[in-house]
């Protein structure tokens, strides 16, 4: 997977919106982004709050043959995190299944949708907001949001940032297509697992319930065991 492309729009409703109806303009692989985006929204149909010119929105546009392609979600946890944490020192955390979080915080949001054709995948949108230089958020969130500005104090250059964290994605789905599965990037991953070894809350369709994390497979589900001794594996939720 190499990026071929990478567009600037000064204002967008939504990168995964765009790059859905654009992407027969794109080559095998290409990206969006932007720093105001109008019309966001997170998984689970959660909306995204916007933050004009502090924040990061992009979309990575994958028209290529993918293995696995449910699991870029947790490659693109890994990029994120591991660039914020190369170049700019800010160690965060991962919350199943691609949530960053930092000081109990979230500070990265991804959602990956994907296109059908005949029961085959024709593309695949992967999109991701980062809170970046904002100096404040609404109150409903203001308890759960942080900025890397109000962690760090700095403030930083957006542009830069995208094509670092595009640069690593590009890198773990190197490794990951050696094996194709999470195998050579497990450790790594359950290292920076936020909520491995606690009791965590389980949100399933057919009713929530809890147990101690475990950390991940090498397929992408979590491991949760159960009060009773037994280990399931959630392979959608939150």
């Amino acid at each position: 997977m190499s990026i071929n492309e990478v567009r600037w729009l000064s204002e967008c409703g939504s990168t995964n919106a765009y790059a859905k109806e654009h992407f027969e303009e794109f080559g095998p692989v290409g990206a969006v982004y932007t720093t105001n985006q109008t019309a966001g929204r997170g998984r689970l149909g959660r909306s995204w709050v916007n933050a004009e010119g502090r924040a990061l929105y992009y979309t990575a546009v994958i028209r290529e043959p993918l293995a696995q392609p449910a699991t870029l979600p947790l490659l693109a946890s890994l990029a994120v995190r591991e660039q914020l944490a190369r170049r700019y020192g800010v160690d965060c955390q991962i919350k199943w299944p691609n949530d960053l979080v930092l000081n109990k915080k979230k500070i990265c949001g991804i959602l990956t949708e994907m296109g059908t054709e005949f029961m085959e995948i024709k593309y695949v949108v992967m999109g991701t907001g980062i809170n970046v230089n904002q100096e404040g958020f609404p109150d409903e969130i203001r308890e759960t949001a942080t900025s890397l500005y109000l962690e760090t104090g700095k403030k930083y250059h957006r542009s830069q940032i995208i094509e670092r964290i595009l640069e690593a994605l590009e890198e773990y789905y190197g490794i990951f297509v050696k094996t194709e599965d999470m195998s050579a990037l497990l450790e790594e991953y359950n290292e920076k697992l936020v909520n491995r070894g606690q009791e965590v809350c389980v949100l399933d369709p057919k009713g929530e319930y809890r147990g101690l994390c475990q950390g991940i497979t090498k397929t992408g589900g979590l491991l949760v065991e159960l009060p009773d001794g037994t280990v399931t594996e959630v392979i959608s939720g939150e």
